[in-house]
């Protein structure tokens, strides 16, 4: 294994771009290096020796690696904290439409994964069915179309509304978090208390007749962090967002089905309760 004392302040700095780009953000050795000081060049004669053998060292150490090309500097990220959350719930209070909710989430900076993501994913408008629903987090396909349930989990869903005869276009989609994660993984707690307000905030100015709530992750968001989506589905859920009341209704989302097809009998026993209420 090549320590971190072996690499060159080029290669040091290609290194921790790529483990950046990768969401890694820990230690690769078991102690820091400081990769700030110059270290001596590889095979750099040792001090003391005679001037004859310094010659012979430096005339047989091996050539110097080629430069690595580097990378324009990354964008600057916040660390998730408190004033982060407060702030957050501030800029979501002060929209008084999904319009300003967008320009509000287009301009916050308090949230790192922000300054990985392509697409800021928010809802924009509510059909006249008043039907909203919330998946989880942007994916890879959803980031790179600006908009939710985009890829395989698109056309799945589009199958899962016309089997109780809905089309896509009378269901506002909005995700629980705006931004994707580096390497799709599970946002932290802490990027779930940043992201909580806008998403409270933008179901209020929506709001829905009916709420479709469709995985764990988004059931977890807006109904209870303890429970899973099967111990959540099944059932109604009264929910209410500064002052808007709405029934939410809990099921897998496309991206669940497509991990576990077996999920879909209960699914589709959701997607008929669904449907009976809707009448």
């Amino acid at each position: 294994m090549i320590s971190a004392r072996d690499l060159t302040a080029y290669e040091a700095a290609a290194l921790l771009h790529f483990y950046a780009d990768a969401g890694l953000d820990v230690l690769l050795e078991d102690e820091a290096v400081d990769l700030t000081v110059r270290a001596e060049p590889r095979g750099a004669p040792e001090k003391g020796a005679p001037a004859a053998q310094q010659k012979a060292q430096t005339e047989t150490s091996a050539p110097a690696a080629r430069p690595v090309a580097a990378r324009p500097a990354m964008g600057t990220t916040t660390i998730p904290d408190d004033k982060a959350i407060s702030d957050a719930q501030f800029s979501a209070e002060s929209a008084r439409s999904l319009g300003e909710l967008k320009t509000v989430l287009d301009g916050f900076s308090g949230c790192n994964l922000k300054h990985n993501a392509r697409s800021t994913i928010t809802l924009e408008a509510m059909p006249e069915s008043g039907i909203l629903a919330i998946c989880g987090f942007p994916s890879g396909d959803d980031d790179r179309e600006g908009a939710p349930l985009a890829g395989r989990a698109g056309g799945l869903f589009e199958r899962m509304l016309g089997a109780i005869g809905l089309s896509r276009e009378a269901v506002a989609v909005a995700t629980a978090i705006p931004w994707r994660t580096p390497g799709d993984r599970s946002p932290t707690p802490a990027e779930m208390d940043i992201c909580r307000p806008f998403l409270f905030r933008q179901i209020a100015l929506a709001e829905p007749r009916h709420l479709l709530v469709l995985g764990n992750f988004a059931s977890r968001m807006l109904i209870d962090a303890d429970k899973t989506v099967f111990n959540l589905r099944g059932g109604w859920h009264q929910l209410r967002f500064d002052g808007h009341a709405v029934e939410a209704l809990v099921t897998f989302s496309p991206n669940e089905l497509l991990a576990a097809p077996a999920n879909k009998k209960p699914a589709w026993q959701d997607l008929l309760s669904f449907k009976a209420r809707l009448g």
